[in-house]
């Protein structure tokens, strides 16, 4: 059962953020008649955005790797940040899927950062 709430759902997450942000880039560029515009401009973005985010939680599953609570607190953040983002163009695309990953994302990195040591405990030692 330890697997359920195991921080390798951050790598799962980073990977699924990072992937549809190349993937929607890609089918954009592909239909996408014309030339360079803002309308393309605003429908990379959105790709990019996804990128980004992937980019960031990976980060955040290297810090957790190391028992870095930060790691998590960023993710609770970019997971946050990922469901508002789902809800904002859930009228155009229905992400339930992204949603329930970054639900699951928040669930796991509140465990994390709950079972991690303090950094400021650690930081004691050194003074």
């Amino acid at each position: 059962m330890n697997w359920l709430l195991s921080i390798h759902w951050t790598l799962v997450a980073s990977l699924w953020y990072f992937g549809n942000g190349v993937l929607h880039d890609v089918f954009v560029l592909i239909n996408h008649k014309g030339k360079y515009d803002r309308n393309l401009l605003r429908l990379l973005m959105d790709g990019h955005v996804l990128m980004l985010s992937g980019a960031v939680v990976f980060v955040c599953y290297l810090m957790m790797l190391n028992k870095i609570q930060c790691g998590g607190l960023i993710g609770i953040i970019v997971s946050g940040f990922m469901i508002v983002y789902c809800l904002m163009i859930f009228p155009f695309l229905k992400s339930f899927v992204t949603m329930g990953i970054s639900l699951l994302l928040i669930i796991v990195s509140i465990k994390a950062m709950k079972n991690f040591p303090d950094i400021y405990n650690i930081m004691q030692n050194y003074r």
